[in-house]
């Protein structure tokens, strides 16, 4: 807390937990903060280790010494000065204080609120409201009713709760994306997928109905304004929060002045996108990024596919099967139609036929499939290219066949990997730092943990922020070995990987892509292959509304050498030991020159070493 009049901060808590989100009680006794003080582990199921999830509760302080405590005990025994079971503390109002109650509910909602704070003793007058641990955040106090919204791993979608501190219990009163309470505290505003609900202060679980028509909304937008404005603010956000206060030794204010008259001839929001992404690109610094904003929304219309490379037969103009992408059909995002139960098509076979019109009549196959993702569609397929003697099967084309391609990538490259190191040399790719990425990693390490080398593929990761994770696992070492009757030795702890490792990247490993070669060089972890990374490791952290929706990044963090002399990455890029060019006619073909390399390191590293673990020594005898 805050002292405004003497300009001095007191602390509410101890310090030892995570506390946020504090508001004060709508008659200034209490402040209510929610904090992360309960630990329940869970265990993850991919290694032995460990996670916290659900970790909060709502808390409150009495800010005044003289507060009562908000929930007394209360006592069963009978009071022999009245008739019947009282509970300890302040007595209910009867029939002869009317008068006295009705003066207590005014006198809580006066004009200004008084805050009387006692400092000392403070922290010591926290204590716990009895809700679940969950987690918890838009507190508002009205009355003698605090609302909030909480969200669990347990019940999932975040729902607006209400604690009655009076009558000490919480109610669940429905699932919302937000809500806002009017400035008297007589009105709720609710947001519930997409739509808007006013009503009067709930008590009980919600009953939405009648959403608010915003369909005549409108705003009288001067666009030149707009933009303007947008102008003015994007170059006020650099200003005040790129993480160098000297902006690059650029000179802001002039910056300012040269691109200002470019917003005068803007007609287009795309065109205002581009001079603000000209202004940011002044700074030279990664992750300047700009974009959204009102822009028409063009209707698009999807075209199924079929997870195939199709060929048109110059002689006849039916289409043939060029090349089926092999799927995991298991795995909704990993269809490939055509090699789906029941479907039996094979490369080399003809389409001759979609939906019974002949393809050779076609200008384009695709013309055919159009809106057909997810929908039954009839081919006829034959071993030649003719209609008579085709047969009929039924599929459900695709939207996308990227991650197709890129599942037939990577196992493509595992079984390269594995078939020139005769099974030695475990392969695995990650294609972002976010849980894509994640994911890809853990399905990929756990199951190679026991390879004698490890080749793990940097190139074209787009960046987010679990580089450590994935460091960490690859730091560990092992301290003892591990053994029991009847199983193979093991390390301990065993989740780890013992033997070399080498890493691949290229231009474009980015930001944490970049992060992840540089720490695996410091760390000694094995020699990178490939071309020097992108070069762009000043953070964002997200950003700030734009008038009209759009979004500009703003670089706010960034890292600089152990010694304090220099910024190793940006604008730089991590170095590659061993510089290796795919040429794209290779590539193209199927060739890749870096993962070749890759290969060689890591059976020369292999060369010579020592099993790193050897059988049990004797067993001990009596």
């Amino acid at each position: 807390m805050h002292s405004l009049e003497k300009g001095q901060s007191y602390a509410v808590t101890d310090g030892w937990f995570a506390s946020f989100e504090p508001v004060f009680s709508a008659d200034g006794k209490y402040l209510f903060f929610v904090s992360s003080r309960d630990f329940n582990p869970i265990f993850s199921r991919t290694e032995w280790n460990h996670a916290y999830q659900d970790m909060a509760r709502i808390y409150l302080a009495t800010l005044s010494k003289d507060t009562p405590h908000p929930f007394p005990p209360k006592s069963d025994e009978v009071d022999t000065q009245a008739h019947g079971p009282r509970p300890v503390g302040p007595a209910p109002a009867g029939k002869d204080d009317k008068k006295d109650k009705k003066d207590v509910k005014e006198s809580k909602k006066p004009e200004g609120v008084v805050v009387k704070v006692d400092v000392e003793g403070l922290t010591e007058r926290v204590i716990a409201l009895p809700v679940p641990v969950a987690s918890y955040h838009s507190l508002a106090s009205v009355g003698d009713t605090l609302y909030y919204v909480k969200e669990s791993v347990k019940e999932g979608r975040p729902a607006l709760h209400l604690y009655d501190l009076a009558g000490r219990k919480e109610t669940a009163l429905g699932p919302v994306n937000g809500y806002e309470l009017s400035r008297d505290r007589k009105k709720m505003l609710v947001s519930k997928d997409g739509s808007y609900y006013l009503l009067d202060l709930p008590k009980g679980p919600l009953s939405l109905s009648g959403a608010l028509n915003l369909s005549g909304l409108q705003v009288d937008l001067d666009r030149q304004a707009e933009w303007r404005q947008i102008f003015r603010e994007c170059w006020r956000q650099m200003r005040d929060f790129f993480y160098d206060p000297n902006l690059h030794g650029v000179d802001w204010k002039a910056m300012r002045a040269r691109y200002a008259p470019l917003v005068e001839h803007v007609n287009h929001r795309a065109d205002l996108t581009y001079v603000l992404g000209d202004l940011i690109g002044e700074l030279n610094a990664g992750h300047t990024y700009v974009g959204g904003g009102d822009l028409p929304k063009v209707p698009r219309v999807q075209t199924g596919l079929l997870g195939a490379e199709l060929e048109q037969d110059p002689a006849t103009h039916y289409y043939r099967i060029k090349r089926i992408l092999n799927g995991a059909n298991w795995n909704g995002r990993l269809r490939s139609p055509l090699t789906e139960i029941g479907v039996n098509v094979k490369e080399g076979e003809y389409l001759v036929a979609v939906n019974g019109k002949p393809t050779n009549r076609m200008v384009n196959i695709y013309e055919s499939l159009l809106s057909t993702v997810g929908k039954p569609v009839t081919l006829k397929v034959n071993a030649e290219p003719k209609e008579e003697g085709g047969r009929a099967v039924v599929v459900m084309p695709i939207g996308d066949e990227q991650p197709l391609y890129y599942y037939n990538w990577v196992q493509g490259n595992i079984k390269k990997v594995s078939d020139a190191t005769n099974g030695q040399v475990g392969y695995l790719h990650v294609p972002d730092m976010q849980a894509n990425g994640l994911n890809e990693f853990t399905k990929h390490f756990y199951p190679q943990l026991r390879k004698k080398a490890l080749i793990i593929d940097m190139r074209g990761n787009g960046g987010g922020n679990v580089s450590p994770h994935l460091i960490e696992r690859l730091l560990r070492k092992p301290a003892l070995i591990g053994m029991a009757r009847n199983a193979t030795s093991n390390p301990n702890p065993f989740d780890l990987h013992i033997g070399p490792r080498v890493c691949l990247l290229n231009e474009y490993s980015a930001s944490d892509g970049d992060l992840f070669p540089y720490r695996f060089r410091h760390y000694k972890l094995g020699k990178l292959v490939g071309k020097r990374s992108w070069g762009g490791v000043i953070g964002i952290r997200g950003t700030l509304p734009l008038l009209d929706g759009g979004s500009l990044n703003k670089p706010e963090f960034a890292s600089y050498d152990l010694e304090g002399k220099t910024w190793p990455i940006e604008n730089r890029g991590v170095e590659p030991d061993i510089y290796v060019d795919n040429d794209p006619a290779q590539e193209y073909a199927g060739v890749d020159q870096q993962l070749n390399r890759a290969i060689a390191v890591a059976l020369e590293e292999l060369r010579g070493r020592p099993n790193p673990l050897p059988p049990p020594p004797p067993f001990p005898k009596r």
